[in-house]
């Protein structure tokens, strides 16, 4: 294409010369060669030409980021090398009763389906912690499961069962019977020392691809999810790392190859097909929970969450002006649960309505802004210190501001119950 454009150029040229009767000098550059042509009544003299000017040379790279480029890409090679055979694809099989097919147009012919029950296969991540055959996953991989296969780096397919769950943090081990020598544990990372920028790499099976490799950041931390059971996961690490379904239960990893957290959810890009995909917004469960939870899954096939008994917001500008407090910090108890742990200490929960953005909202109850030696300015940050800093039975002391004043309040911690208990 770019030698098509001078001879137009010189036919629409020469049109025009023709048109007016004179027939001025040409220069004609046609990329490789290059003439002059002397244009005359009496003919025509082709002389040599002065080659075009070209553009200077682009500048060289430094040396220096040459070799950062490289190194960044020997880390992730080297890393992926390392820590692959230590991942695994999983391949979870439910039975489904029957299928009942949407309404079609008058006159459209419903398809027929089988009456059921049969088997659905959904795909998920995982990574193996010892040498015993325990593989991590998330639980909303193996729920419901009725038969579970687990493909290893090499290829080689193996049943596997579940050995615990804990849906209030999504989390799951299941076992598999190969000898310890073709296991490879990986290494846990501390994830409560990670810094939003830092690199975090992602080794999954998105969509069933498996052994894939993605690359990003730390995006955000201390964020929170909601977990299947109505109770909310603290200290969620966000990351813009590529991870699509498939990915559930893989690992979060550092530059180092350690594990900094358990991919678990998106916020999904639903196509014209009602399909999941990446938007951007990754989330994972930190180590830190997962290297507390992980441990009495395999021994006791469930953990003990510490709780307190109440239910509560973040102290808004709103609440704060309502109930005169000095500044909108803190998490309000709305509700006492009766006969938890809050109650039998003696905390209040809210005593009047207000409407806040279109909603009523319980006030007047007490304001945490302390646990121990520990600041709440919101509600989440009592969910996170509960689960990094306490255990079921413990006795912590709760900093409440009540009618205008400053007391404190202790209790002991009980354990968790489910929320159909507590309705």
């Amino acid at each position: 294409m770019s030698r098509l454009k001078p001879i137009f150029a010189i036919s629409i040229v020469g049109l025009a010369l023709l048109a007016c009767g004179t027939l001025p000098q040409v220069n004609l550059s046609l990329g490789t060669q290059a003439t002059a042509v002397s244009i005359s009544a009496a003919g025509v003299a082709v002389t040599p030409a002065v080659p075009p000017t070209l553009p200077p040379s682009p500048t060289p790279l430094p040396s220096a980021m040459i070799q950062e480029a490289d190194a960044e890409e020997r880390l992730l090679i080297n890393l992926y090398e390392r820590v692959s055979p230590s991942v695994v694809s999983i391949q979870a099989i439910t039975l489904v009763e029957g299928f009942e097919h949407p309404a079609l147009p008058e006159g459209v012919p419903t398809p027929q389906f089988p009456n059921g029950p049969f088997q659905q296969q959904g795909e998920g991540s995982g990574f193996v912690v010892d040498t015993e055959g325990h593989i991590v996953t998330n639980n909303h991989v193996v729920v419901d499961t009725t038969g579970l296969r687990v493909t290893f780096f090499d290829g080689t397919t193996v049943p596997a069962t579940v050995v615990g769950t804990d849906p209030d943090s999504d989390l799951a081990v299941i076992k598999v019977d190969v000898p310890a020598e073709s296991l490879r544990p990986i290494t846990w990372g501390d994830s409560d020392r990670l810094y939003v920028g830092q690199r975090a790499v992602a080794i999954g099976n998105p969509f069933g691809f498996e052994n894939t490799l993605t690359s990003g950041i730390v995006s955000g931390l201390s964020r929170s999810l909601p977990a299947v059971t109505g109770y909310r996961i603290p200290e969620i690490i966000q990351t813009d790392d590529a991870i699509n379904p498939g990915n559930s239960g893989g690992p979060l990893l550092n530059s180092q190859g350690e594990v900094i957290g358990v991919n678990s959810a998106i916020v999904p890009n639903f196509d014209a097909f009602g399909e999941r995909s990446f938007l951007g917004v990754g989330f994972a469960i930190p180590s830190s929970l997962a290297q507390r939870v992980v441990p009495s899954l395999i021994t006791e096939g469930e953990y003990a969450h510490p709780w307190i008994g109440i239910e509560g917001m973040d102290v808004l500008p709103e609440i704060a002006a309502e109930m005169d407090l000095p500044e909108a910090r803190g998490a309000l108890v709305i509700r006492v649960i009766p006969g938890g742990p809050a109650d039998q200490a003696g905390v209040h929960g809210g005593e009047r309505e207000i409407q806040l953005m279109d909603r009523p909202v319980a006030i007047g109850g007490d304001v945490v802004i302390g646990v121990d030696d520990f600041e709440i300015r919101r509600f989440d940050d009592i969910l996170s210190y509960l689960s990094r800093r306490t255990a079921v039975g413990q006795e912590i002391e709760l900093t409440i501001i009540r009618d205008g004043e400053t007391k404190v309040v202790k209790l002991t911690l009980g354990r968790r119950p489910s929320t159909a208990d507590l309705r």
